[in-house]
């Protein structure tokens, strides 16, 4: 029991008739009852929502039956009333006006300028002296943990941690070819031209240097070799037609996969160092080729443009390299990192990528080509970099609920590679109107049920730092509330709206989608625009669009009825959340196609004004994807029974079977997965039985609440409370400041709050409205408790062999990709890459077991 349980006193209900007690007196009982009552309205408030044109609805797939108020239809109008392209480009010109790299001046301004934002929407008193604490600090701790046990009214402060970061040093930064006598004939020029059209291009064109975050530094001399995307398959073909890497520079174009596993592929293989560089081929039909100029005058790529960008290990672990598995604390004990880089790499522009092909590989069709070509000279890449541990600050704001012990997490990154007028500002301003619009609500009377928490991320970009840090900070009390996570990063780059999440969150993200207009296209939704394309035709290079294709395939093959979302993989600040803990999370956001403006990623050129211009022009994508995130939270936060379906979930595992036994270079390596099959099979019967017991429970849950207002109407103060009750139950309702106007907050749980005590007294006496009322509220609270953990089944202590940072079977960033989910990830790598009978069949029995508990779990 915790101490905001025990300091509470008087609230036992043993020896109390809940009938009508005779010796109580009149205003004991109605506190009593008011209690009571209200605690489990609150629960009531917001009743699994779906279309505002159904007052019931049920799922296609493991749904039950779920219900609708007018409460909750007028809460969801009031929150989709306040986001604003207004409000949006402003705060957008704000965050995107300058450089704010993970632990700069400007970064921590940022922070400040976000606690600020926080206080001030949310109605929070600021105190006299910033609360930005040290991680680790009591009041750091007393900060997050009290939003489940002693906070009553929303609060805001910042998390300071202290990771090892690294900056690239303009001068020491080189790329040259040389000539026999070693010296150059040709020096790079490492600049992007800044073209004063884009005005904060202009200014800040210097201010970044280009270079990779956490990258290697050192020297080296080699002859290049150009490696296409530098994935494992392209490794392996260079391998198999006799190139040689050992000692030498290898070229990789950006794509594919993620970058620092470019590196590692390299390293492997014996290379003396990397430059990845932006290829206009991927940049689909927007090309100077097909007539389109050049940004700033037109939509096709500046050839100047150069991609930074974190170079770790992503899919051995995130986070601070040198404190994996815990948090980068102040005067912290730090291992040798295991994630990083042994050779130097740089980033490359387009425009000088070409000189490289042109002069050393015999032009740039020839030099495409991948077959282990060597450059004809020796050529010299530096990389000066400054590794020191760096603090960076996490900007958080908690809204406290009425069970304080369920927590739905919100969270967007704030730091940038240059301005980032995409990434992350997109998303950071998604986020902010999301804030607006709960301040709104709170203005208004409301509280959540579930305590809701927002995050601004720091440090992101260096490979997902503050989120990581957070995560094993926090990561009991993390996987003890967590409802879901609620990831934003980039909410606007392109015309297509991309999601990815749990299963068990794609019934809720498709209603909450079709729930939102589509942000430029009357009579469509949200939802809709899975499936938009950019403006710009033109003639595609064969190789990326072959990729493409392939990369989006499943998603054009479906029928607008399936609710299947993409599996995450890694890349943004869920990892964490999902794969080592074990909390089902989403991510979304409008992206790139083939016919949208080339997206300058992490470029002085993602900027405002190619924001404005080019990736959403009037910002109505940033305010979509801010609405769809609001519901979503909302709905999460809201609802009696969890929105989370462990049915969808179930009935997916078997694809992740098929992928393997599709994917086994040879049948012989696979193991038995009959078992395997049965086990999912039991797991499915076992999730389609809680469905049943989801929509008996909700509907008991109501009957008994009707019972109790018609039984006590007769009271004054009870009519009073009645009347509010209504308003929950749909029947005609005051405006929003009324809610919660004659309740006692504080007190609303106090009796309720201990179930396990008061469902055995009610279990021994067996009688009154109020005991029915405990065992309804019991029996929701079982079943969410099944659902929360649901995702957590999935973790295994031992992790994924060779990156046991990581502990879910069910999915995780592929071996080899980085960004790319693989789902069944140990069993998969074992067949796939291993090739390990042995090792397959005790991955299957892993999964078997673990698959087995979780049945087990459901039927509980």
């Amino acid at each position: 029991m915790d101490a905001h349980k025990r300091d509470k006193v008087g609230l036992n209900l043993a020896g109390h008739d809940f009938e009508e007690p005779a010796t109580a007196g009149r205003h004991f009982r109605f506190r009593r009852i008011l209690g009571i009552t209200a605690a489990s309205l609150l629960l009531f408030s917001g009743i699994f929502v779906n279309h505002h044109s159904v007052h019931l609805h049920r799922d296609c797939k493991g749904g039950h039956e779920h219900f609708r108020s007018d409460y909750t239809a007028l809460i969801e109008r009031k929150f989709l009333s306040v986001p604003s392209t207004a409000s949006a480009l402003n705060s957008s010109r704000h965050y995107a006006a300058r450089p704010h790299l993970a632990g700069s001046t400007e970064d921590f301004q940022d922070a400040k300028n976000v606690l600020s934002f926080f206080q001030r929407e949310l109605g929070i008193l600021a105190p006299s002296t910033d609360p930005i604490f040290d991680a680790g600090s009591l009041e750091s701790r007393q900060a997050t943990l009290s939003t489940t046990s002693t906070l009553e009214h929303p609060s805001a402060w910042v998390d300071v941690y202290y990771p090892v970061l690294n900056i690239g040093i303009t001068d020491g930064i080189s790329l040259a070819i040389l000539d026999s006598d070693n010296q150059p004939t040709w020096i790079a020029d490492l600049l992007e031209d800044g073209n004063p059209e884009d005005e904060t291009a202009a200014t800040y064109n210097h201010a970044i240097p280009p270079w990779h975050g956490l990258s290697a530094g050192g020297e080296a001399t080699g002859q290049i070799v150009y490696v296409n995307y530098g994935t494992k398959d392209d490794y392996d073909k260079l391998v198999e037609a006799g190139a040689n890497l050992t000692g030498k520079i290898v070229l990789a174009r950006y794509g594919a996969n993620f970058r620092g596993l470019k590196i590692q592929g390299a390293e492997q293989h014996g290379a003396a160092g990397v430059i990845m560089y932006s290829d206009p081929r991927d940049d689909g039909s927007v090309t100077v080729e097909n007539g389109y100029l050049p940004y700033p005058d037109g939509p096709a790529r500046n050839p100047t443009s150069i991609q930074r960008g974190s170079v770790t290990y992503l899919s051995t672990y995130p986070g601070d390299p040198t404190t994996p598995g815990y948090p980068a604390y102040p005067n912290v004990s730090r291992i040798e990192p295991s994630c990083l880089p042994t050779i130097p790499s740089i980033p490359l522009s387009w425009a000088n990528a070409k000189v490289l092909f042109e002069q050393e590989l015999g032009g740039i069709e020839e030099g495409r080509k991948l077959n282990g070509k060597m450059g004809s000279h020796l050529v010299k890449l530096t990389n000066d970099v400054d590794n020191k541990v760096t603090p960076i600050w996490n900007t958080m704001a908690a809204i406290p609920g009425r069970i304080k012990d369920e927590v739905v997490i919100l969270g967007c990154h704030r730091d940038a590679w240059v301005a980032g007028g995409a990434d992350p500002t997109s998303g950071t301003v998604s986020l902010l109107e999301v804030v607006r619009g709960f301040g709104a609500l709170i203005q208004r009377g409301w509280q959540p049920l579930r305590t809701i928490l927002i995050a601004s991320w720091d440090a992101e970009e260096h490979g997902l730092v503050g989120s990581t840090e957070f995560g094993e900070d926090f990561s009991e009390w993390i996987q003890a509330h967590a409802v879901s996570y609620i990831n934003v990063d980039v909410s606007a780059s392109g015309s297509r709206w991309n999601v990815a999440g749990s299963p068990s969150l794609a019934h809720l993200i498709k209603r909450s989608a079709q729930d939102v207009p589509h942000p430029t296209q009357a009579n469509k939704t949200l939802w809709d625009a899975r499936y938009d394309s950019g403006p710009y035709t033109g003639a595609q290079d064969a190789e990326f669009a072959r990729m493409w294709t392939r990369s989006n395939k499943v998603r054009e093959g479906v029928s607008d009825s399936a609710v299947s979302l993409r599996p995450l993989g890694s890349g943004s600040d869920y990892t964490v959340f999902l794969q080592r803990l074990g909390i089902a999370s989403s991510d979304q956001g409008f992206g790139y196609t083939p016919t949208d403006a080339s997206y300058h990623y992490h470029s002085v050129y993602d900027s405002q004004t190619w924001q404005e211009r080019y990736g959403d022009p009037g910002f109505h994508r940033h305010v979509a994807v801010a609405k769809n995130l609001g519901l979503i939270a909302l709905r999460l936060a809201d609802s009696v029974v969890l929105p989370l379906n462990t049915t969808q979930y179930s009935l997916e595992l078997h694809s992740y079977v098929d992928t393997v036994v599709e994917s086994a270079p040879d049948g012989d390596i696979l193991p038995k997965l009959d078992e395997l099959r049965r086990a999912i099979s039991k797991l499915q019967e076992s999730s389609l039985k809680l469905d049943v017991e989801k929509e008996e429970a909700e509907k008991e849950f109501r009957k008994v609440i009707r019972r109790i207002i018609r039984g006590r109407a007769g009271y004054h103060a009870i009519g009073r409370i009645g009347n509010w009750i209504k308003v929950l139950l749909g029947y005609p309702s005051k405006d929003v400041s009324e809610l919660g106007r004659h309740v006692d907050r504080k007190n609303v749980w106090d009796i309720v709050r201990d179930f396990e005590h008061q469902h055995n007294v009610c279990r021994q006496r067996r009688s009154g409205p109020i005991c029915n009322l405990i065992e309804a509220v019991a029996r929701v609270r079982k079943i969410n408790q099944k659902l929360r953990l649901f995702e957590q089944g999935f973790l295994a202590e031992g992790g994924i062999k060779d990156r046991e940072w990581y502990k879910h079977l069910g999915v995780a960033p592929g071996k080899y990709l980085g960004y790319g989910a693989t789902t069944f990830p140990a069993l998969f790598e074992a067949v796939i890459y291993d090739r390990n009978v042995t090792l397959a069949e005790h991955e299957t029995a892993r999964l078997i077991k673990l698959i087995k508990a979780l049945a087990e779990q459901l039927n509980a």
